[in-house]
């Protein structure tokens, strides 16, 4: 698989190693500040160098431009920005292109686990009615979005299974923190990759369920796995959708 980065960095560096192991090949590398050259197309297509996939990782507010550029010009897209999520526009594009996209907020394997832990916990505590619910990220000090898009997206799974609790407040609540919202804290300090943490609270106990990852080469692993599946599929999905279709395939169904 011929492959580009858009976004180059430590994540691009990750991206990278893990792909050269599978046997993938790097055909080009854009850089943040050049990424917005992708908008004409004729220069996207040179720029990218007969790439099938791209891998888009670089700031909220440059992402679905360049997911958008990297559609039009026929190029499947696997799309880590966090801060963001698809719009309308993003529909549209992935509707009238060959290729497909997978966009995430996180491509950690544990992390799609755990997504799921959680998701079963949540429901099963609201019904007892004995738990509330938080949750805690931390991740370096050079990260831009807060909370992230995985505590987010955590959040919004909570907010699906416990019929408790309907809004989400991030940062400190002023006057305490309403019944039915679930309360997101973010830490932003030196080089932490990311730590997530979900708690229940109760007055019999506590329960505490924690991902936290060992650097990048799990997102890393998770992208190109997403990059791989992808090749030959139209249309927009989600890592669930990826690793869904892997689980399927280890157990001898259909992929």
């Amino acid at each position: 698989m011929n492959y580009a980065l858009v976004g180059c960095g430590r994540m691009g560096d990750a991206i990278d190693a893990v792909a050269a192991r599978r046997g993938h090949a790097r055909v080009a590398a854009i850089p943040r500040d050049g990424a917005v050259r992708l908008a004409d197309v004729t220069c996207a297509q040179r720029l990218l160098g007969g790439a099938e996939v791209a891998f888009e990782f670089t700031e909220p507010g440059a992402a679905e431009a360049n997911v958008l550029a990297l559609l039009e010009a026929g190029v499947a897209v696997v799309c880590g920005t966090t801060g963001w999520a698809p719009g309308p526009a993003v529909e549209r594009a992935v509707a009238a292109s060959t290729s497909g996209a997978v966009i995430a907020a996180n491509y950690s394997p544990g992390m799609w686990v755990f997504g799921r832990l959680v998701r079963q916990a949540g429901a099963e505590l609201a019904r007892l009615d004995l738990h509330r619910p938080w949750i805690l990220e931390m991740h370096h000090a050079a990260k831009k979005d807060a909370p992230s898009g995985t505590a987010l997206r955590l959040a919004a799974t909570l907010l699906e299974v416990d019929p408790r609790l309907h809004r989400i407040v991030a940062g400190n609540p002023e006057g305490g923190l309403p019944e039915d919202a679930l309360h997101v804290a973010s830490v932003r300090a030196g080089r932490e990759p990311g730590t997530h943490t979900v708690g229940f609270d109760g007055a019999l106990d506590r329960i505490t369920l924690r991902h936290q990852a060992s650097g990048r080469e799990g997102f890393a692993l998770g992208a190109v796995l997403a990059a791989e599946w992808l090749r030959g599929r139209r249309g927009l999905h989600g890592i669930e959708d990826v690793m869904e279709a892997l689980l399927c395939a280890e157990r001898g169904g259909p992929p």
